[in-house]
């Protein structure tokens, strides 16, 4: 078969490399793909646009392409599902109405409500006015989050209410209409993707990401700068509290209000001190650089599963097989990110990382005149598997040094954790 992954980031070189694991899977585009999928062998990458339906749905026609997985979360918000199945085009990925668990924070808090799944306390505002009042009767730390999509960069978590106000302020001055302002809860935080097909839910290995930029989890959030999977925070006791109190009942309180809900729920969780779960936000799709830890792990695949879920059979899927071991991922940045950096930086040593064990995804690259340039802020995601946490992190490190471009940044503690 021929697969389309949609999207150009690291998670979408993970996608798409790991369906190529695939027997069953010979050729795999990529709309518009980066630097990577552009030099990987069985891939191709087309110069569409991800919110360009049209010539998208045109693509896998004149491609005779059988499965469409959909990334990002901008072309799921948009409808790129329900224009693609309109077409009799098999497709992974929540549809329009699925996709505002995302795209809208309020929305989603009151699915949870609606549910009763354990989540922060929360108000959601239209005025500046009134969220500010609200902060400064709760006090400080509290979180802010922006009614819509952020690239990962819409939640602040606010040390003060001097911080908060400046937060309300920012994100109503960048054109959010609505802000969600929220309880801070206390813990660990962990990334569970779960496979749905709108009525079974399977969830993959719990994954812990690191949005900070700086080592210690200091400094701006980004949209992540390592990860590793699986995460022993989510023991399998907590993994059963957050599927049957969590994913479950989302998936039935979508159903009953007559959603049909086919994809990844990613649920953001903080496991609390008294060790339960709480739900932070809930995302449409994979996460990055989650995924780029998490399906090197997977044995079954990855075409088998996602045709499951877009045919809604899941049900009937056999088990998931899983590899022995961990995965861990560090994220290459540009100097600068999550602010200003540059581009068109020669990355020169990925041959050398890949030489010594480790997986390279592309996320901002690009292929020009022969040669792999930094094209984004998160560069690259290098992934190593090993036995164990500490096997894996000692070929991490070696590898991630023989890459080199100009003021390239990564954190040296992921993992700092468990280490």
């Amino acid at each position: 078969m021929k697969a389309l992954v949609v999207g150009n980031g690291g998670r979408e070189h993970a996608l798409a490399w790991t369906l190529l694991q695939s027997p069953n899977v010979e050729k795999v585009f990529c709309t518009p793909g980066n630097g990577g999928t552009a030099i990987a062998p069985y891939c191709q990458n087309l110069p569409i646009k991800v919110d360009d339906f049209a010539a998208i749905a045109n693509a896998v026609e004149s491609n005779q392409i059988d499965l469409v997985v959909v990334g990002p979360e901008l072309p799921l918000s948009l409808g790129i599902t329900d224009y693609l199945q309109q077409r009799n085009i098999l497709v992974f990925g929540p549809n329009r109405e699925s996709a505002q668990i995302e795209a809208s924070k309020s929305w989603a808090k009151d699915l949870m409500k609606e549910a009763d799944i354990p989540t922060a306390e929360s108000e959601t505002f239209t005025a500046a006015e009134a969220a500010i009042s609200y902060i400064n009767q709760q006090g400080a730390p509290i979180v802010v989050k922006a009614d819509g999509l952020a690239a990962g960069k819409g939640v602040i978590v606010a040390t003060t209410v001097a911080e908060a106000r400046t937060a309300v302020e920012d994100l109503f001055a960048q054109g959010f209409s609505k802000l969600v302002v929220e309880e801070f809860l206390v813990g660990e935080e962990v990334s569970v993707l779960a496979l749905t097909d709108g009525v079974t839910i399977i969830p993959l290995l719990p994954a812990q990401d690191h949005k900070r930029i700086g080592e210690g989890d200091t400094g701006k959030n980004t949209g992540g700068m390592g990860a590793y999977a699986p995460a022993p925070i989510a023991s399998t006791a907590i993994m059963q509290q957050i599927e049957q109190e969590i994913l479950q009942p989302t998936i039935n309180t979508l159903q009953k209000r007559g959603i049909d809900y086919r994809g990844v729920l990613y649920a953001g969780l903080m496991i609390t001190p008294e060790r339960k779960a709480k739900i932070l936000e809930f995302n449409c799709r994979f996460g990055d650089p989650e995924t780029q830890a998490v399906l090197p792990l997977l044995e079954t695949p990855l075409d088998s599963l996602l045709i499951a879920c877009a045919e809604q059979k899941l049900a009937q899927h056999p088990s998931i097989k899983w590899k022995d071991g961990t995965a861990v991922c560090v994220v290459a940045a540009a100097g600068g990110y999550p602010d200003a950096y540059e581009k068109g930086k020669v990355i020169t040593g990925i041959d050398t990382a890949e030489e010594k064990g480790a997986i390279v995804f592309h996320a901002g690259t690009k292929l020009e005149d022969s040669k792999v340039v930094t094209n984004g802020g998160r560069v690259l995601g290098v992934t190593t598997v090993g036995k164990d946490f500490s096997s894996a992190i000692a070929q991490m490190y070696p590898a991630i040094e023989s890459i080199q471009f100009e003021k390239m940044y990564y954190r040296r503690d992921i993992g700092h954790r468990i280490r």
